[in-house]
Protein backbone atom coordinates (compact mmCIF):
# COMPACT_ATOMS: atom_id res chain seq x y z
CA UNK A 1 0.00 0.00 0.00
CA UNK A 2 1.57 3.53 -1.53
CA UNK A 3 1.74 6.23 1.64
CA UNK A 4 -0.80 8.16 -1.35
CA UNK A 5 -3.58 5.62 -0.20
CA UNK A 6 -2.97 5.79 3.15
CA UNK A 7 -3.84 9.75 3.64
CA UNK A 8 -6.68 10.77 5.03
CA UNK A 9 -8.66 13.20 2.68
CA UNK A 10 -11.95 15.21 3.42
CA UNK A 11 -13.64 17.18 0.82
CA UNK A 12 -12.80 20.26 2.35
CA UNK A 13 -8.90 19.95 1.69
CA UNK A 14 -7.90 18.84 4.86
CA UNK A 15 -4.85 15.79 4.45
CA UNK A 16 -3.84 13.68 7.14
CA UNK A 17 -1.36 11.27 7.23
CA UNK A 18 -1.60 8.32 9.76
CA UNK A 19 2.03 7.18 9.61
CA UNK A 20 3.80 10.41 11.00
CA UNK A 21 0.69 12.61 12.63
CA UNK A 22 1.19 15.09 10.07
CA UNK A 23 -1.76 17.36 8.42
CA UNK A 24 -2.08 19.64 6.29
CA UNK A 25 -4.73 21.66 4.12
CA UNK A 26 -4.75 21.67 0.15
CA UNK A 27 -7.57 23.70 -2.39
CA UNK A 28 -10.08 21.56 -4.49
CA UNK A 29 -7.45 20.81 -7.02
CA UNK A 30 -4.28 19.93 -5.24
CA UNK A 31 -7.29 17.30 -3.57
CA UNK A 32 -8.48 16.36 -6.88
CA UNK A 33 -4.21 15.31 -7.46
CA UNK A 34 -3.90 13.49 -4.50
CA UNK A 35 -6.99 11.11 -5.11
CA UNK A 36 -5.91 10.66 -8.34
CA UNK A 37 -2.44 9.27 -7.60
CA UNK A 38 -3.73 7.78 -4.70
CA UNK A 39 -5.80 5.77 -7.46
CA UNK A 40 -2.83 5.17 -9.38
CA UNK A 41 -3.50 7.37 -11.95
CA UNK A 42 -1.15 8.62 -14.16
CA UNK A 43 0.14 11.74 -14.30
CA UNK A 44 -0.66 12.42 -17.97
CA UNK A 45 -4.47 11.15 -17.45
CA UNK A 46 -4.42 13.97 -14.36
CA UNK A 47 -3.16 16.71 -16.35
CA UNK A 48 -5.68 15.97 -19.24
CA UNK A 49 -8.26 16.16 -16.71
CA UNK A 50 -7.25 19.47 -14.84
CA UNK A 51 -6.99 21.05 -18.28
CA UNK A 52 -10.65 19.95 -18.98
CA UNK A 53 -11.89 20.94 -15.61
CA UNK A 54 -10.02 24.07 -14.92
CA UNK A 55 -10.35 25.13 -18.66
CA UNK A 56 -6.30 25.87 -18.11
CA UNK A 57 -3.40 25.29 -20.83
CA UNK A 58 -2.09 22.02 -21.00
CA UNK A 59 1.40 23.48 -20.27
CA UNK A 60 -0.14 25.40 -17.03
CA UNK A 61 -1.26 22.40 -15.97
CA UNK A 62 1.53 20.56 -16.43
CA UNK A 63 4.13 22.81 -14.18
CA UNK A 64 1.47 22.87 -11.55
CA UNK A 65 1.58 19.27 -11.74
CA UNK A 66 5.60 19.47 -11.44
CA UNK A 67 5.25 22.04 -8.83
CA UNK A 68 2.38 19.77 -6.46
CA UNK A 69 4.43 17.15 -6.67
CA UNK A 70 7.73 19.05 -5.84
CA UNK A 71 5.72 19.96 -2.51
CA UNK A 72 4.77 16.38 -2.11
CA UNK A 73 8.45 15.26 -1.75
CA UNK A 74 8.90 17.66 0.19
CA UNK A 75 6.70 16.65 2.52
CA UNK A 76 7.77 12.90 2.27
CA UNK A 77 4.17 11.88 0.80
CA UNK A 78 5.97 10.84 -2.45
Amino acid sequence: MSKLSRLALNDEGFVFDPTTGDSFVTNHCGLQILRALGEGKAERTIVQTLTEEYEVAHEDAERDMADFREQLKALAII
